[in-house]
């Protein structure tokens, strides 16, 4: 073979070569193209048809970014509440290339809103996450699936039926009994408050006063500043404020009720308790738990534990809305998860 021959085979090599892309890089090539998908002509928007035992309906669903093996799934809280308590997800996931769903459940601003008591039970929101997994071709190769506050329950029944669909799971500041919820409320968070606000908010409880604006002034101003958010409501994103006014009062008071501290009165919630299914749960599971949330962080460390593959998060500056008052623990740790379970390198808290 001559010189020339040679010189030849190797600019081959070297151009061929360096065109290729690993795996990663095609990712975050392709991440902001949508010319491949039906979803283009909307901007991510898909409105899912679902079928439940009473009719049939639609939910609202945005897929931000392309990546065919981390699909995060967010599951808001309420019930009753609305994709937009994630909106901050926007300013952390693109730049690591991580596709995420925004979804409204039904009942829920963006999505169909019957007014039909029937539909609000855990089992069935459950089927509509899987109708909805469905059509959006997710599967165990790239499915995570993640729930914050009720979503966190509706997460873990989720996965109590249909883990084998799942990659990953996250528990965002949730536990796993309403009746340890309640404890933790009434004894260890209402008594830290001052006396007087206490009471006041007490009061107006066993009056069945909810309806009276000072109910929520209050609770705005001492509760959810301290436990719900932490900061000045002055300070509070539009986000987190649109999300609340377009909350469905009458699927949260069905199923939450109507006090904050813990599920009481007639609340369809207030006997849920899956702790002793938890440790059935073998698929690669995070756990979010924040110094400051309405929920106890050592109960949300117990989840890390008694589920097989668990890992817990604590957020030592966050609430109830660790994704928006502690982002400097909380987005590392959730995407540190997500890439160490993708690429095989997961492991379990000791």
């Amino acid at each position: 073979m001559n010189i020339k021959s040679v010189v030849i085979l190797l600019v081959s090599f070297f151009l061929f070569n360096g065109c290729k892309q690993n795996p990663e890089e095609a990712i975050k090539a392709n991440y902001l193209d949508f010319s491949k998908r039906d979803d283009q002509f909307t901007g991510g928007i898909k409105m899912i048809p679902i079928t439940t035992p009473i009719g049939n309906f639609k939910v609202w669903t945005k897929t931000v970014g392309n990546n065919p093996k981390i699909k995060v799934l967010l599951l808001h809280g309420g019930p009753g509440g609305t994709h937009e308590f994630f909106e901050c997800f926007d300013g952390f996931f693109p730049q690591e290339s991580i596709e995420y769903i925004y979804y409204d459940q039904l009942g829920s601003y963006y999505s169909d809103q019957p007014n039909d008591n029937r539909l609000w039970t855990t089992e069935r929101f459950v089927e509509e996450v899987e109708q909805v997994r469905k059509a959006l071709k997710l599967d165990n190769t790239n499915f995570y699936l993640l729930g914050q506050s009720w979503g966190g329950i509706l997460a873990m029944e989720y996965a109590l039926k249909y883990q084998k669909n799942l990659k990953g799971l996250i528990i965002a500041n949730m536990m796993a009994s309403a009746p340890a919820y309640n404890k933790y409320a009434q004894e260890v968070l209402g008594p830290q408050m001052d006396p007087k606000i206490l009471k006041q908010i007490q009061d107006m409880e066993k009056n069945n006063d909810f309806a009276n604006p000072k109910y929520e002034e209050l609770l705005f101003k001492y509760y959810y500043t301290q436990h719900l958010f932490r900061k000045p409501l002055e300070e509070w994103p539009e986000s987190v404020t649109r999300a609340f006014k377009h909350l469905n009062p009458n699927v949260y008071v069905y199923m939450q009720g109507q006090s904050e501290f813990g599920m009481t009165g007639n609340a369809t919630l207030k006997n849920w308790d899956v702790t002793d299914r938890l440790k059935t749960l073998t698929v690669p599971t995070l756990s979010i738990g924040a110094k400051y949330d309405t929920m106890d962080p050592e109960h949300m460390k117990w989840i890390s534990e008694e589920v097989q593959n668990g890992r817990f998060l604590f957020c030592p500056n966050g609430s109830h809305c660790s994704q928006y008052d502690d982002q400097k623990t909380y987005f590392p740790g959730l995407i540190k998860f997500l890439k160490d379970v993708d690429s095989g390198d997961f492991m379990k808290s000791k």
